[in-house]
């Protein structure tokens, strides 16, 4: 089995998500910015993880991303089976024809899927909230206030500064006065 940068950036999507999750929902742009993954590729992952029930969108001015679990529900096997990456260590994908259609199974087929279930069974066995708690506890930098990308309640008031004449006879007046 060979983890690939799509269940690796989506856990650490997860955990960037799961630690700002009581200051409302968050952009992929700033999950983008903070973990440097690309945009487009964070939105494919946000998409997959939505389907599965582990994250919930809000749309809209101070919309994005909220947990649809709570941390300590979602285990790193579930995000990493949320976005199709394969936990399998056969080289069959668990069919059992390692061999060919024919012949049946390799004789180390007993081994690899063995591998298979301690591997999902450790992923299943840490929490999303044990992650965050472990980043807690190194000292991770939390921003102390969301970044407000509501529209402001306050108007702004700019004065107008006409230059233009403002009428069509006064635009004639203009270009004869030159």
């Amino acid at each position: 089995m060979r983890l690939t940068t799509k269940g690796r950036f989506a856990v650490t999507a997860m955990i960037d998500l799961a630690l700002r999750e009581h200051s409302g929902p968050v952009a992929l742009a700033a999950i983008s910015a903070r973990q440097q993954i690309s945009l487009s590729y964070l939105e494919q992952l946000f998409g997959k993880l939505r389907r599965h029930g582990l994250v919930e969108s809000t749309r809209g001015p101070g919309g994005g991303y909220s947990l649809g679990r709570k941390s300590e529900e979602v285990t790193v096997a579930d995000i990493i089976v949320a976005v199709d990456e394969p936990i399998d260590a056969t080289g069959c994908a668990g069919k059992e024809n390692c061999m060919g259609e024919d012949t049946g199974r390799c004789m180390t087929h007993d081994l690899w899927a063995s591998l298979n279930s301690k591997m999902i069974e450790y992923l299943d066995s840490i929490s999303l909230r044990k992650l965050v708690d472990e980043q807690l506890a190194k000292g991770i930098s939390i921003e102390e206030q969301p970044v407000k990308r509501a529209i402001s309640t306050q108007p702004v008031v700019k004065p107008i500064k006409i230059t233009a004449p403002n009428s069509v006879f006064a635009l004639g007046g203009a270009a004869f006065s030159k």
